[in-house]
Parts: structure tokens; sequence; C-alpha cells
């Protein structure tokens, strides 16, 4: 018995993009993962950035949501990057944080506008790190996978430029800086450094960049797989505590869209065996410190008074099975998207039943 998971990235896609997935399909698909609380990125169509499409979210998942649903806000208008999004309107309505997920802020002027508005209503900003001008087209990690490949590279160096831009504006407006999808060694070392000079920054990693390297996968997803020497780093950053969080950045797309080379995959119903099998099994960390990546400290991170197991909190729990292992079937995912490099994977900790509020929203089939 664990607490209930709380995923803070993922994809729901709803509004505008519900042929790839929706609210309930999606929480579904948490439920079935052990997630209770997932906080949803507003890279939708129209975009979350404004107070009203918000609401439509908050109330949507009220209605339809197998676990909660936080919305995080978009910092631009349209994520262009160009103008300001209603920040206090949509915290007004309920939004957690605020991000440009899937492109990020280029411009470090609007970044710092951006930090600053989000300091005044005590929220932190998500920090999707990709500087353009240098990743433009990249599709894999620029190196011996990319030249193997024949595919335009995606340097480390498009990932850590922004990541040390991005700390630095965090220290000259004092805004909480979470730092999205880490990758890379560089990266980290400027997370931890950052954490010793005592700023308020903190770092998630997927379960995809610690369980494959670029030398395994070939899978489309953005930032790219890494090299062997980076996943060590993030195991390492884990058992250091530098990393804060695990977040699937649960991705669903059409076959049709990964064929044209769309970046993503779905994570919400692998992430807890992915991790548990990887740094549990094979890396000998305690469950506990899985639990603290996962639950815990990811609520503690958006503000949730989530992830413990303690008098007072929501009657969210999670019964896993740590010894029988089970192998992935993308056919029998919940998500409407099967787009997953652990299809006819082998792990352990498979989720046995999902339980948010103290109402069952998933058993598995005895």
């Amino acid at each position: 018995l664990v607490p209930g998971l709380v995923d803070i990235h993922v994809h729901l896609r709803d509004p505008g993009l519900e042929q790839k997935e929706d609210i309930a399909s999606g929480t579904r698909a948490a439920a079935h993962g052990g997630f209770t609380t997932v906080a949803c990125m507003p890279n939708t169509k129209p975009t979350i950035d404004n107070g009203q499409i918000v609401e439509y979210v908050k109330s949507r998942a009220a209605e339809v949501g197998k676990c909660r649903v936080e919305v995080v806000g978009a910092c631009t208008q349209g994520l262009k990057g160009e103008t300001l999004s209603e920040m206090g309107d949509m915290v007004a309505h309920g939004a957690c944080a605020f991000t440009d997920d899937g492109r990020g802020v280029q411009d470090s002027g609007m970044m710092r506008r951006v930090m600053d508005y989000a300091n005044q209503f005590d929220t932190v900003v998500m920090a999707h790190c990709q500087d353009d001008s240098l990743v433009a087209d990249g599709q894999v990690n620029e190196g011996v996978a990319s030249t193997r490949l024949g595919m335009v590279g995606w340097p480390a160096e498009g990932e850590e430029l922004e990541i040390a831009r991005d700390i630095a504006l965090c220290r000259l407006t004092g805004c909480p800086l979470h730092i999205q999808h880490i990758t890379t060694k560089r990266g980290l070392d400027l997370v931890a450094a950052a954490k010793a000079e005592g700023l308020p920054v903190t770092c998630e990693v997927t379960p995809h960049h610690l369980w494959f390297t670029n030398d395994t996968c070939d899978y489309r997803v953005n930032p790219p797989i890494r090299t062997a020497d980076d996943v060590q780093a993030l195991v390492d950053g884990i058992r250091t505590g530098i990393v804060d969080a695990i977040a699937t950045d649960h991705a669903p797309h059409s076959e049709e869209d990964k064929l044209k080379g769309m970046a993503g995959m779905v994570g919400s119903e692998t992430a807890f065996g992915v991790c548990y099998t990887k740094l549990c099994k094979q890396e000998g960390l305690p469950l506990e410190v899985l639990v603290h990546l996962m639950s815990t400290r990811p609520a503690e991170i958006l503000g949730l008074a989530k992830g413990q197991l303690e008098p007072g909190y929501d009657a969210d729990f999670v019964l896993v099975d740590l010894d029988t292992p089970y192998t992935v079937d993308k056919d029998k995912l919940h998500s409407k998207s099967h787009n997953t490099p652990f299809d006819g994977a082998e792990l352990y900790g498979k989720v046995c039943a999902t339980i948010k509020g103290g109402k069952v929203t998933y058993q598995a089939e005895a």
C-alpha cells in the first residue's frame, strides 16, 4: 500500500485534440497507472491561457475524471512567447502553475516577466528548456545516434543553455522554478549548484529517460533519449536527492502523427512499473524513495496537500504487487493512443487497485 501517485506533467489533449486523448480517457489511463492526481499541460487547442479554459478543464474533470486534475496554465498567449497570458485570471479559476511546455519561452525578457508575475501569485514556473536556435529541427541526441541514423541532431547544449538562463532568472526574480524532463548530466549539475546556492529550483525526470539510452532506443521524444552517461547521472541524481520528482510527460499521439515524426510517448500506465523495476529492482533504491519521487515531493512542488498516508490527507491509495512480473501490451492500454516503446517489456510493480478519496477508480481483474 502506497500513497496515491501524483503526476505533475501530463498531456490530456482536451480541449481540441480529443482524437488523441480526452479528459475521460487520460484520467482513466492515469488511474490504471496508480495516479490519483495529475497536472495537465496547456498546449491544447485553444491553449489554456485564460480562466475560461481553466474552468472548462476543471469542470470537465469533475464530471468524467477518474483522478483529480490540476491545471497548469500557459505562460504566454497561444504559447507564442509574445504576450503574457491572463495569469491572474487563471489563478483565480484554479491554475496551480505556469509553463509553455512543448516549446519553452525563448525570449529572456519575456521569461523574466512571466516569473515576476507568477511570483506575485505564489506559483511555480515550470520550464521546458529548449533553445530553438540550437535545437531547430533536431530529432535525436546529437552525436553517435544522429550520425548513425542520418537524422538532425538535438544537442544537449540546447537544453542546458536554457536551464542556466532560467536559473539566473530565478535568482533575479525569486520565483520558484521547476525544470521539466531534465535529461543531461551537465543540466543536473546546474540544478545541483542552484540548490547549493539556496535558490528555489526543482527538477523532474521521466521514466523513459531513466530506462532507455540512445544506443537502445530510437523512439522520437522531446527532449531526446540521451547517452548512457546521462542516464547514469540521472539515477545518481535520484540517489543524492538532486532529482525531486518523476513525471511521465504522458504524450498521446495517433499512429499517423508518430509516422510523421511527432515527438512523445504515453506513460501513465507504465510509469510505476518502469521506475520500480529500474530503480528498486535493478538499482537497489528503497521503495520509500520511489514513493517520495512519484507522490510526496511532486505534490509539494505544486503546493498540493496530497501524497502522504497521514491523518488529514485525502484517502488516496494504491495497491501494488511488487513480486509478480508482468508484460506490457500496448493494445491493452487505456489511453486512446498506444505510442509506447515499452510494448513487450517485462516489469515488476503491477498496479492492482487505485483508490481516490476512498473510492475505487481502478481494480485489476482477478
